[in-house]
């Protein structure tokens, strides 16, 4: 059974972490669930916005259960758990549409890297915010050290990696990690994602591959696909393509 839920409707597609009793805690299952509705959304036109969100009011997502990932050696931790972790991040980080992390409840460890991995956050007023895994005896893995080193001043991430300290949804809005703190977050994102659906997607989906390129975020690839686009969009490229099949020279004009 499926405990990542996906929900599409006029134009906004909602994410669910649905492992409650676990605090939404991330199983290896989940994120292969997580992985193919991000793929198949990357590929909906149709769909305008993304929240993500969790099960329950007491956590958006605690990170990664520990049942997942305690036994494995170290070499599996490695190569299993950690890369493919990135990876989905990742794939959340590129997603063409805009996202939105609705922070139901605290997010720890792999929790706070997922909402780092969506383009803007709502809080609930209760949610916390923690990097725990010298707890634990590990690292972040999910892009904790890195990704969200971009997103926080680096006194603050390590009041959270270093010390074990969390931060208050409060604290959070004024560090301007989070764009809002709502009783409702779901509602709250909801109506930030009304209102990105009526807006361009080709203009918000450049935009952000823009931003993206300009903070960091996989710039090589960012600025490739912008050229991309723009060469996809002449008239060299279509005469391009009909000299190809017509197997003749091209005469491109320069447009």
């Amino acid at each position: 059974m499926s405990r990542v839920s996906l929900d599409i409707a006029d134009g906004i597609a909602l994410l669910r972490l649905e492992n409650a009793a676990k605090m939404n805690a991330f199983t290896v299952g989940m994120l292969a669930d997580l992985e193919r509705h991000l793929a198949a959304l990357d590929r909906e036109a149709s769909v305008r916005c993304v929240i993500l969100t969790g099960e329950g009011e007491r956590a958006f997502c605690t990170g990664a259960d520990i049942n997942g990932w305690g036994d494995l050696s170290p070499a599996e931790f490695s190569r299993r758990w950690v890369r493919d972790g990135h990876r989905i991040f990742d794939a959340l980080a590129r997603l063409s549409k805009p996202t939105i992390a609705a922070l139901n409840g605290h997010a720890m460890g792999g929790g706070l890297e997922l909402a780092a991995a969506c383009d803007i956050r709502v809080i609930a007023p209760r949610a916390t915010l923690a990097l725990p895994e010298a707890r634990v005896g590990i690292v972040p893995g999910w892009s904790g050290t890195q990704r969200l080193a971009r997103l926080l001043p680096e006194p603050v991430l390590k009041e959270m990696a270093l010390f074990g300290r969390r931060v208050a949804a409060d604290r959070a809005l004024a560090l301007g990690f989070v764009a809002e703190v709502a009783d409702d977050v779901l509602a709250a994102a909801l109506a930030i994602a009304a209102a990105a659906a009526v807006l361009s997607p080709r203009s918000v989906e450049i935009a952000k591959a823009m931003i993206h390129a300009g903070a960091g975020e996989d710039p090589a690839a960012m600025i490739e696909a912008l050229g991309a686009a723009g060469s996809a969009a002449s008239a060299d490229r279509d005469e391009g393509v009909a000299a190809f099949r017509e197997k003749r020279a091209p005469n491109f004009p320069g447009t």
